[in-house]
């Protein structure tokens, strides 16, 4: 039976595919081949359409062009080995990720109940805007938090408690979310 969508509109955005490597060529498996041999191959069969779209890469340089990921903001870069094989579903060492980190100052402004996370808050005006959960936070300085929040309880409800925003901490995050979140933050330090 077929399903026939009504009334459905063409989406606006427009999608790209991005290709970074070669696993199969010729119908044969390539992944022992090094990086840079996967790369020329898929060079020599591959050419950047509207649609399709190498990852681009240099051989060198590293240093600099992850100043200019910094530069404009990017997420980050992989540095990997240039004679290293793809490794399916594995991590390796030959591969790295190197995150342009961004830092910025948040206040804890509650926490859950049933699992590690606290909640952030950015301060805008005059007002805390909420800015995410934090899971990722050294021992040591879950104890210190656990230790100060409980005469700045506020509110609570079945999932969260909610604390005065007065404790503050430096993280660090990888960018902001569509809703306006910090994406994975971190905890680097208390500021207050």
């Amino acid at each position: 039976m077929k399903t026939i969508l009504r009334n459905s509109k063409r989406s606006e955005h427009k999608v790209q595919y991005c290709v970074f490597d070669l696993i199969y060529y010729k119908g044969k498996k390539v992944t022992d081949l090094p990086l840079l041999e996967r790369k020329h191959l898929l060079d020599s069969i591959l050419y950047d359409t509207n649609h399709i779209a190498k990852v681009q890469w240099t051989d060198s340089n590293g240093e600099a062009y992850f100043d200019l990921i910094q530069q404009h903001g990017l997420e980050g870069i992989v540095l990997k080995r240039a004679n290293s094989k793809y490794q399916i579903n594995k991590r390796s060492k030959d591969w790295l990720k190197v995150i342009n980190y961004q830092y910025t100052d948040v206040f804890i402004t509650g926490f859950r109940k049933n699992q590690f996370g606290l909640l952030l808050g950015i301060e805008e005006g005059n007002n805390i805007k909420p800015a995410g959960v934090m899971e990722f936070m050294n021992t040591a300085a879950r104890e210190q938090f656990y230790n100060l929040h409980s005469h700045l309880i506020i509110d609570e409800n079945k999932k969260f408690v909610f604390i005065e925003p007065s404790i503050k901490c430096k993280v660090k995050f990888r960018n902001y979310t569509k809703a306006g979140f910090l994406r994975i933050p971190s905890f680097v330090e208390y500021i207050s």
